[in-house]
């Protein structure tokens, strides 16, 4: 399997992150603040330096007040967003 930090799949991922984000009015600093971690944090997850895990994915949802359900699915095999 290869390497999924750069794949196709979590450029999506990210993409779909910073639009929710965008989308609730929200800055970087502001989701750092929500998750009580420095906006570092944020940029680097949204610029594809690191990884969130599973627990991270989940309170980053929570603070976007997102399904985090709804976010995954968005990333099936076809590439394109389910409603």
């Amino acid at each position: 399997m290869p390497k999924s930090l750069r794949s196709p799949r979590q450029q999506r991922f990210l993409a779909q992150l910073v639009s929710l984000r965008k989308a609730k009015g929200l800055t970087q600093a502001q989701v750092a603040e929500k998750l009580g971690r420095p906006q570092s944090f944020v940029a680097k997850y949204e610029g594809g330096e690191r990884r969130l895990d599973v627990i991270e994915f989940l309170e980053l949802t929570e603070a976007l007040d997102a399904d985090p359900c709804a976010v995954l699915l968005g990333l099936g095999r076809s590439g394109r967003p389910r409603a």
